[in-house]
């Protein structure tokens, strides 16, 4: 396969001919409303932003109100529920076009944990946006962008919560119980249920083919290619030993990678909820030594925060810089609104759906709320932002790894070996997501599987060979485009949510552990 030995020409083949042939649909994704004569919005951005900020006053901010019970939820205090109770849902369960009983049926039963459904989760959330994507919007609107990131990600709880408790009420579970959930299934029953069934399958097979596209593009070649750079780069750079064999590095990750798949979901969870709170800790270590040893510049930094929130540099680069730059790397964010961690989050063993969408509204809070602006407290303490730079994504991987080398010298090591988990689990989790929409497309056969996980490991080794340029834009639009489908669905299924969370609090109320 001559694509194995890097080749700057192909590269640059590829990247034009693949641009050539998508860039009506990448334009159409990210075509920008103007907020300045310079600066724009892109539309897919403002959808997801207003829709959050909708969510969270419809469920009489939930962000706030429903953030200890989720910690709750997690910790357990509330399983005694799931023992006592056979209800799941408060709505009667219909059948949609003759399906199956046996494969709709929703007693409540799963795969995973809470706490695995969580870690599943932000395993492909928390990644390279973090460490990248914040070096990129800072350099962009300088320090007051962290306000707006902030803000982005409390709001970005609310659809979370929306989004995750569609997933576990319209899931399906076949003979075996092997959960099937996500956006595909609330999209098509959801809205058969509101009188919509040909509307609610049109929706949902658009989400599927935006899912399979985002996962082996930003879920998975961004992934292993960023990860490779950043190894090489600590390595030696040019004179690296393995500069030149992007191929063997995306090779081994595609060895790892295929020997969790293959094993599902439950596989996935078990090396996730091991995975994610270690290189989360390792990660935010890391920055935490940085922030003690510059301890006495912290209050400065918070001050720069605030004051470069709302003057015109940080209100037009940094809210753009944070939509723009960070949220475009969408599968590095939070993913609120898009849809996909509701696959993960369908799999928890509970009976009842609005549990798992409190847990899931911690999710953009670990993130961007906790996460992202460690982040940039280290980079602002330690000077690396110089406002109005652009950086690439690679740029900002390597322009974090010097601000914690300012503090430790051989701390871009420990940040190496925390990107490279940040892929490996986002990866992992991505397949996840990737081969629920497959399945809903081509079956749920062994075979339709295999091909599906294959491939993926074949994109695995490509992302380590070639320059991504313009696969990487296309892949982005297609994670974002799934905002649309998805979106629309939670909007119009919004009281049907309602009604599972307000029974799930009454009963809170009511009962009486024992």
């Amino acid at each position: 396969m001559y694509f194995l030995t890097p080749s700057t020409s192909f590269d640059q083949q590829l990247n034009e001919r693949f641009s050539a042939a998508t860039s009506w649909f990448t334009d159409a994704v990210f075509a920008e409303i103007p907020v300045t004569p310079s600066v724009g919005i892109p539309w897919v951005l403002i959808v997801l932003i207003f829709g959050a900020a909708y969510f969270t006053f419809y469920f009489k901010l939930i962000n706030l109100r429903g953030f200890k019970k989720a910690i709750d939820v997690v910790r357990g205090k509330y399983d005694y529920l799931e023992e006592n109770s056979t209800v799941l849902s408060s709505s009667s369960v219909s059948l949609v076009d003759g399906d199956n009983p046996d494969t709709i049926r929703v007693e409540g039963e799963g795969e995973v944990s809470h706490f695995q459904a969580l870690t599943a989760a932000v395993s492909a959330t928390v990644g390279l946006g973090n460490i990248a994507g914040v070096a990129i919007a800072l350099s962009i609107g300088g320090a007051g962008a962290t306000f707006w990131m902030i803000l982005i990600g409390f709001l970005g709880m609310a659809s979370k919560f929306v989004e995750c408790t569609l997933g576990v009420k319209y899931r399906e579970v076949n003979e075996e119980g092997t959960i099937y959930g996500g956006p595909m299934y609330y999209l098509k029953r959801g809205l058969g249920e509101t009188g919509l069934p040909r509307f609610g399958k049109l929706l949902a097979v658009l989400f599927a083919i935006m899912c399979i596209g985002g996962s082996f593009g930003g879920g998975n070649m961004f992934q292993v290619n960023q990860a490779f750079k950043l190894f090489e780069h600590v390595t030696g750079a040019e004179e690296s030993f393995i500069h030149g064999y992007g191929w063997v590095f995306g090779f081994v990750m595609a060895v790892l990678v295929g020997v969790v798949i293959i094993g599902g979901i439950k596989k996935i969870a078990n090396v996730t909820d091991k995975v994610v709170p270690v290189m989360v800790v390792i990660y935010v270590l890391a920055i935490i030594i940085i922030l003690g040893i510059n301890w006495k510049d912290i209050p400065t930094a918070f001050l720069m925060i605030w004051d470069g929130a709302f003057s015109p540099e940080g209100v037009t680069g940094g809210f753009v810089g944070v939509l723009v730059q960070g949220f475009r790397r969408a599968a590095f964010s939070n993913e609120a609104g898009i849809g996909s961690s509701s696959i993960a989050h369908s799999a928890v063993k509970t009976k009842y759906p609005a549990s798992e969408g409190l847990v899931a509204l911690l999710e953009p809070f670990i993130d961007t709320v906790v996460v992202c602006t460690m982040t940039a407290l280290a980079l602002i303490i330690t000077g690396q932002i110089v406002p109005g730079t652009i950086l690439s994504d690679e740029q900002g991987v390597l322009l974090t790894a010097k601000a914690l080398e300012s503090g430790v010298s051989w701390f871009p090591y420990v940040l190496s070996v925390a990107v490279v988990l940040f892929a490996f689990s986002s990866m992992i989790s991505w397949s996840y997501y990737g081969y629920q929409a497959w399945s809903y497309l081509f079956g749920r056969e062994k075979r339709e599987e295999y091909i599906y996980k294959v491939i993926f490991c074949l994109f695995t080794v490509l992302g380590g060979a070639i320059t991504l340029g313009s696969v990487v834009l296309f892949s982005d639009a297609m994670v974002f485009a799934m905002m649309v489908p998805n979106m629309i669905g939670l909007f119009l299924l919004r009281k049907k949510v309602k009604q599972e969370l307000e029974r799930y609090l009454k009963l809170i109320r009511a009962a009486q552990p024992f």
